[in-house]
Order: structure tokens, then sequence, then C-alpha cells
């Protein structure tokens, strides 16, 4: 009896708790919210695709046991299944840390994460500092129990994650944190690791050799995925483009093939590195691969987040379709998280491709999200004013799709998450004077971080204006004629569920749809 009480006690718990977060305003119901615990950090890690299914972890604080991976599925990249966690920490071990993935021809799936294990634990007294090594862990279908090798076998724990090699007679310093994922070349697997923690001991200083500053990651190799050997740098800031600064970090890597479709199909010759600063978020660099003496050479440069680093930790992975996947951490979460007993969010997954013209990135949200759509009202006419109220079913769950002709100066955009009596709103906005797609935050953001996030975007002559917007609760994602995205999280009070059009100057509105979004996540 004293089994069954507990159990029904138990239930009765999880229930409260789930219904705690289904009324929480802020939830989002289809950008993923992580299920349970402190999504800080809460970078995505260690996604794959194998065997029909997509796979995704994710970093959360478990209150018990530290910081762990939790581990989710689907085989829609829209509808996810909980998994039991990925890794979790035990043994002296204060935390698991970001990694990537690789899937092997036997459809083994291997993870790279960067492990802190307590000082105590190597019989030192410093509780201030923990001590980072790069680990791998491995799984075989259908991916529910993960096992780790037992050595450090990429690199050994030396204290704030830094270590120390000798090669060729030379003392090298590498960064023993926030590898990649690992791909294979000619026989031979490869990995990266970030650079964040060598950077702030050493490439902050006056007298800091060049070599110690800005971003950059090393490169291992192995032959059998447990023992790996560190090679040299995997490619050089290119100072005369200053397309990056000295304060820049390179951390949470991304390495894979760019295909020319947001379709997938055959991939393009240029490879795409995601990665953060942890000063400024989510940027990339489009490239060649020198596959012969195993160096990326950046060519182009771009950025997922400009006023902060508010859009953090990129994570991917490449499906059987040939398509690239991305998502990122919305950082940002209110300044009373722990009493709402969550926090953690994924940007929407989008699809990346380059252009062949150009080799610049091209993005678009995945077309299976257009299952959520329902409830879909077209507006015409009488509605196409400065400040019309857009009345739909669920303004504060929906997808907005706007098509215009913006010339002269033109702005277009809309107001959303407004309680106009309360002077709260949030603008969502391309301005073609400035040459800029805004998401402003400042009048409903004030638990969170109120900014204006401008990214750069301009239309060609006689391009004609395609903009897709996402609300979902406290997110907001904005992707704009596949050249370029942004989203923040904006925090509406009671009554914020206001929706405008804001139209200014010479803009002619082609069509304005709008559907409500049906959520996707159980709770």
């Amino acid at each position: 009896m004293d089994q069954i009480k507990d159990f029904l006690d138990l239930s009765a718990t999880v229930k409260s708790y789930i219904d705690h977060l289904l009324e929480d305003p802020h939830r989002p119901g289809y950008h993923f919210a992580e299920p349970e615990g402190l999504g800080r950090p809460g970078d995505p890690n260690g996604a794959f695709y194998s065997d029909g299914r997509y796979h995704l972890m994710y970093l959360y604080d478990h209150q018990e046991l530290g910081f762990c991976w939790g581990h989710i599925s689907s085989i829609d990249l829209v509808h996810w299944r909980r998994h039991k966690d990925c890794l979790v920490t035990g043994n002296g071990v204060l935390g698991c840390f970001s990694g990537g993935a690789y899937v092997d021809d036997d459809q083994t799936a291997y993870i790279s994460f960067w492990d802190v294990v307590k000082p105590s634990y190597w019989g030192f007294e410093n509780k201030n500092n923990g001590f980072g090594g790069i680990r791998i862990a491995y799984s075989k279908p259908p991916y529910e129990k993960w096992d780790v090798f037992p050595d450090y076998s990429v690199t050994s724990p030396e204290i704030t994650g830094i270590t120390t090699i000798v090669k060729e007679g030379k003392t090298i310093l590498i960064c023993a944190a926030d590898t990649s994922n690992i791909w294979k070349n000619d026989g031979i697997y490869y990995m990266q690791s970030g650079n964040f923690r060598l950077l702030n001991k050493y490439g902050r200083k006056e007298d800091t050799p060049p070599e110690l500053r800005g971003d950059w990651t090393d490169l291992f190799a192995s032959k059998d995925l447990k023992n790996w050997n560190y090679l040299h740098r995997f490619y050089k800031r290119d100072e005369t483009n200053k397309w990056t600064d000295e304060t820049e970090d390179d951390m949470c890597p991304s390495f894979f093939p760019l295909p020319f479709s947001k379709e997938g199909g055959k991939s393009s010759d240029k490879y795409l590195q995601l990665f953060i600063s942890h000063n400024k978020g989510c940027q990339y660099y489009i490239g060649e691969y020198d596959k012969t003496n195993n160096v990326f050479i950046p060519q182009n440069h771009g950025r997922m987040s400009w006023s902060d680093r508010a859009f953090f930790a990129p994570e991917a992975l490449m499906d059987s379709k040939g398509r690239q996947i991305m998502w990122a951490w919305f950082r940002d979460v209110p300044s009373d998280f722990e009493a709402k007993g969550w926090c953690g969010v994924f940007s929407l997954p989008r699809t990346l491709w380059i252009n062949a013209e150009d080799n610049t990135l091209r993005m678009a949200p995945l077309p299976e999200l257009e299952m959520l759509r329902i409830n879909r009202r077209d507006f015409s006419g009488e509605f196409f004013k400065n400040q019309a109220c857009l009345n739909v079913d669920n303004s504060l769950s929906c997808e907005i799709e706007l098509v215009a002709k913006v010339t002269s100066g033109g702005k277009i955009g809309f107001r959303t998450l407004a309680n106009l009596e309360k002077d709260e709103y949030a603008d969502i906005l391309y301005d073609s004077s400035s040459g800029e797609l805004q998401i402003n935050t400042l009048k409903c953001a004030k638990t969170g971080w109120p900014a204006i996030e401008k990214a750069p975007f301009m239309l060609g002559k006689d391009e004609v204006l395609s903009m897709r917007v996402f609300i979902d609760k406290s997110v907001l994602e904005v992707f704009v004629n596949e050249r370029q995205a942004a989203g923040r999280r904006a925090y509406p009070q009671e009554g914020g569920d206001g929706l405008y059009l804001i139209k200014e100057g010479e803009v002619e509105i082609i069509s304005l749809t709008v559907w409500e979004m049906h959520p996707s996540n159980p709770y």
C-alpha cells in the first residue's frame, strides 16, 4: 500500500508541475522548450540523423546531479519524444558540457563532449575551479543507452580546461572544451575543440602574442575514435577583412558541407563553420576545406546575432536528404525563471544552403513546420494601412506571411505582443532606408534583455520582399527572402496579444496571410 501511495503522490506532483507549465503565459507552444530543469546554459548538442529519426541533445542543470544532457528524437522535426538522459554526471564530475555527434558506417553514434571534474576528485582542495577534459560516448540503435570511453582519450583534464602538450619538441597550449561534431576524411576521424578558456587566460593582455588573440579552433585526429592526437589549428582568423575582432572566441563549432538547395541534394565544395563568440553570439564562416592538409580556409563571414549574444550555441546535422539543419539557443530568459520552474528554448530548426552565384548563406524555416498551420486568414484592401489591427484567432501563437514591394525608404512589418494602453509591444520591421531587418523589444522585455536587433538586409533592384514571422508566446523569429533571419525573446504582460500592421512610405502589399500555429510541445 505504501508503494501505491508513493506512486499516486508522485503522479499528482508530476501532473501539478505539467499544469504549472501549461499555465505559464511565456512558455512557447511550438519552439522546443526544455521539458525539465533549468536550461542555463541550455545549448543544443549532439544532433544526428539515423535510421529515419532525428536526435537532438540539450544541456540543462539537473538540480541534484549537475549539468546533464537530455535527449529527444523525432521523425518530423516538429514533434519530439523525450528519452532518458544521454549523459549524466557522477564519479566526481560537475557537469557534461557542449559537444557534437557522428554516426559511423555501422550506425554506431558517437558523441564528443567536455566534462568538468571536481578538484577534490583529483586530490586538490581548491573548490573554485574545475578540471575539464574531452571525452567520447557511444551508443548503438535505438540509442537508448550511452556508454563513455573510460579514459580522456582526446585530452587529459587540466585546470581551467587548458591542456599542455609537446609536439615536435615544442610546447603547445590547447583548449579542451566545447567540441565540434566528428567527421571522417579518407578513413581518419577528425574533431575540433574551441578556444574560449585559453583566450580568457592568455589572450586578453596587452603583451599577448598575436597567435593567442581572437578566434581559432584546434584539430584532433583518430583512427579508431578512442585514441586521438592533436594535429594543428584548424583555421586562421583573417585579420585583413576584420570579420571578427581579438576579443572573440570560437566555441560550440559545427562543421558540415553546404548543399546547393534548401531541399538538400548534392553538397557544394563549400563548408559552413557555425560557432559562437561568448561576447557577440552566433556567427559563421563559409569557406573551403583543404582535405589534403586538413585545414579550413574561411572566405566569407556572417552573424546571426548583432546587438548582444541572445542567439547562442548553434548545433547542426545533415539528414538523409542532404539538408544541413541547425538550431540555436535563445539565451535570453526572464529574471524570475527559477520561480517558473523551467527555462531553455531553441530556435526553430532552419535549413541552410549556399547560393551558387555569390557564395552567400541562404536560410529558411523547415517546410515540416507548415503541418502546424490551422485557421488560415487572408487579409486585403481595407487592412493595408498603418497601424491596422489584424484580428486573428490566436496572435500569441501564429505565423505571418507577407509579400510586398518596398521602395524609396519604405517600412513594413508588425507590432506584436501589444498592449497599447500600457505602451507595451515588440516591433518586427524591415526598414529599407537603413537596410535593416529589426526586432525591437525595448517595450516588451522588462524581465528579459530589452534590445533592438538589427540584422543587415537590403532588397535588390526590383526584388520583392517575402517575410515570414513566427510568434510563439515569448519567442519572435523572422525570415526574409531566404537571405536573412533574426530572433529574440520578449515577455508580454497580461493582455499583450495585440497584432498590428506597420506600413510607412512607398509600400505595396501583394499578399498577407496569418495562420494560427497548433502547439507541438506536450506541455
